[in-house]
């Protein structure tokens, strides 16, 4: 049984079968909307997170995006170059933060938009989220989050563990970027039960998810309409998107193709949407029985 001793952080559920360490409130990220995003591995994350912030630049905002995977490629589309990450530069200081500028960590890449890449522990060796909670930690005691009107973390793959859940600690909406296909779908369904362990503590809420990659949005559709869910935007899997990663750009600096044109309309209105405020969404996760018998194999 786990007590609560003196200069011990507060403990409490997290979820079945889980215990998580509270936030620390001198972390909590204020006067920024703070968005999460996530979804299968290689479903397109960074490349949604990126033109979103891209997006949201457009429209005047002040954004700021962190990647959270130890491959650190969130950002590279908005910088044209893969970043080095905040534990590696802390490693060069012996991890005495007090020693670096912004400007070691933070990178300004396209329209404005400040880049971060957290990084992660080598593999199987330590935690996703003490790397979050270090990244942010710097980003305050540097003053980066207070001219800041919205925070995107792109996190990797699916979310199984409380680590790499600690982004929903700071975010105020998560979003889900899924396919039209059973293995994103079941992705999905799995990361809203974790956003929804979370939201027992902390504030984040589900916004919605963005069909990605799809032609069609039935199968996203049927889902969401059988757990409460919401489908928020839909990109089409065009080649324009493939290129404009092989070109290290976002959709806003490619050529006005019309399908380029197409996918940036959608990327706006979906930056307006979020940045007005969604209602808060609490589906209700399929077992893995009713999943498959939802969407499965015949």
């Amino acid at each position: 049984m786990l007590r609560k001793a003196a200069g011990v952080p507060k403990f409490g559920e997290d979820g079945e079968g889980s215990v998580q360490v509270h936030q620390d409130a001198a972390l909590k990220i204020e006067g920024a909307k703070v968005f999460s995003v996530y979804g299968k591995g290689g479903i397109g994350k960074s490349t949604t997170s990126s033109n979103l912030s891209a997006a949201f630049s457009k429209l005047g905002h002040r954004v700021l995006q962190i990647g959270c995977d130890p491959k650190h490629d969130s950002t590279f589309t908005l910088t044209g170059k893969l970043q080095p990450t905040v534990i590696d530069i802390l490693k060069e200081v012996d991890f005495h933060a007090e020693e670096l500028r912004p400007e070691d960590f933070v990178t300004v890449g396209w329209n404005g938009v400040q880049c971060v890449e957290a990084g992660g522990p080598p593999a199987g060796t330590g935690c996703g989220g003490y790397v979050v909670g270090q990244t942010v930690k710097l980003l305050k005691q540097h003053h980066m989050l207070e001219e800041t009107d919205v925070v995107i973390f792109d996190v990797l793959g699916d979310v199984v563990c409380g680590g790499f859940a600690a982004p929903l600690q700071h975010a105020d909406r998560a979003v889900i970027v899924t396919a039209n296909d059973f293995d994103s779908i079941y992705a999905m369904n799995r990361i809203i039960a974790a956003v929804q362990a979370k939201a027992r503590n902390y504030n984040v809420r589900l916004a919605g998810c963005i069909a990605n990659r799809s032609k069609d949005t039935d199968e996203v559709d049927r889902y969401c309409d059988t757990v409460g869910f919401r489908r928020i935007a839909h990109m089409p899997d065009i080649d324009a998107i493939r290129r404009s990663r092989l070109k290290k750009k976002t959709l806003f600096e490619m050529p006005d193709e019309e399908d380029i044109v197409l996918a940036r309309a959608e990327y706006m209105r979906l930056a307006e949407t979020l940045y007005a405020g969604t209602d808060p969404l609490a589906p209700a996760p399929l077992p893995d029985r009713e999943i498959f018998e939802l969407l499965g194999f015949d």
